[in-house]
């Protein structure tokens, strides 16, 4: 492109102005209101470049290519708890809590104690539980009187049965009474007015509804949960999927993860879940992918989740150099007939071959782009 083709538009539209700035003034002068009609400018293609006749053949240009493969898919994605491997914790016991022995995000094992109830409900049912001993006692020794007597011939077979019926429910009643003691964390042998509550699983304390001195228990707390505890040995990554992707993925591929807090620590994950549910503004799916958590992996942690199509598709393909990458967006140059050459935009893809650029769209297969795409740029503005 020379510089007199360059700027011949610019010269007309500052005469035209310059003209239409001294016609105003006379109007004005000799007291005309009606100005005169605008004049439009018609501005040059600033995408198409133009050049000499001499210098296109130093523009080589190749065709388009296609090829067809599985195509990869980004999405972005959080770290969450897997809800399977969450385990509340809870005092059956009410009460009020004496001691708290974990904090939130410590790290606790199976057994641990986590916090102790004093709680009105020991006595309860340790008072319930000597009853159900002494009328167990009692059943028995009426059994034993009855049996001996019917050997006698001083009591009847029905008043025997009787005395075992009474024998036999007698017996519940205490097993019942003791199972309520082992529910609360009470020893029979060993009494007392606190309830130790122990951690059911190993695990990370993601959650603590209670304090020192705070009401714990199923009936007087406001939730009963007091701790929850996660197994963080495997973690969820929820993504977004456009629905228009969602075709792409089945559930058991595999998802290549990649941390942004570890770029040099990639994952691999498996889908275990596909949301049925849309968002109904974004028109996004949740996808869920199963991760065995390293240890370096903490939730809320933002990732990058990469899954490689079921299917293969179409793609456009060029060589790299024929890209031109100019403020955050792709370009190649197409001949326009002549020696004329049209900057077109193009979204791009990953490379194939080591060379090759795949084109997402913007191109079509056999059309033809010049080979170096910033040599021509940088001769069209010179």
């Amino acid at each position: 492109m020379t510089l007199r083709t360059f700027l011949k538009p610019f010269f007309h539209a500052s005469f035209a102005l310059a003209a239409l700035a001294l016609s105003g003034c006379k109007s004005s002068q000799q007291g005309d209101p009606a100005p005169p009609p605008a004049q439009v400018i018609q501005v040059s293609d600033m995408n198409l470049l133009t050049l000499d006749q001499n210098d296109v053949a130093k523009f080589p240009v190749v065709t388009a290519d296609k090829i067809e493969e599985a195509s990869d898919l980004n999405a972005t994605g959080s770290v969450f708890p897997d809800v399977s491997r969450e385990v509340p914790v809870i005092s059956l016991a009410n009460g009020r809590v004496v001691d708290i022995k974990a904090r939130l995000d410590d790290n606790v094992k199976k057994d641990q104690l986590l916090f102790q109830v004093q709680s009105p409900d020991i006595s309860t049912a340790f008072n319930a539980y000597l009853k159900t001993v002494n009328d167990e006692q009692l059943a028995n020794k009426a059994d034993i009187r009855a049996q001996d007597l019917f050997q006698h011939g001083a009591l009847s077979q029905a008043m025997v049965e009787q005395a075992g019926a009474a024998e036999k429910d007698a017996k519940a009643d205490l097993a019942a009474a003791e199972e309520q003691l082992k529910i609360l964390g009470v020893d029979k042998n060993h009494p007392g007015s606190v309830v130790n509550v122990y951690a059911p699983i190993s695990g990370v304390v993601i959650g603590q509804n209670i304090t020192n001195a705070a009401a714990a228990g199923v009936a007087l707390s406001g939730s009963a949960t007091a701790f929850t505890i996660a197994d963080l040995s495997t973690v969820w990554i929820l993504c977004d999927v456009y629905e228009n992707d969602i075709p792409k993925l089945q559930l058991g591929q595999q998802a290549r993860i990649k941390i942004g807090a570890y770029p040099d620590r990639p994952l691999t994950g498996i889908i275990s879940d596909i949301g049925p549910i849309l968002d109904p503004s974004l028109r996004t799916a949740k996808v869920r992918i199963q991760v065995r958590n390293p240890g370096f992996l903490k939730l809320g942690m933002f990732v990058t989740a990469t899954f490689t199509s079921m299917k293969k598709e179409t793609h456009t393909v060029v060589p790299g150099e024929a890209i031109l990458h100019l403020h955050d967006r792709d370009w190649v140059f197409v001949p326009s007939g002549g020696n004329n050459f049209k900057r077109t935009e193009v979204h791009v893809g990953q490379i194939v071959g080591g060379s090759r650029q795949v084109i997402l769209s913007g191109l079509a297969p056999g059309q033809q782009v010049v080979k170096n795409a910033l040599l021509l740029d940088t001769a069209g503005n010179h």
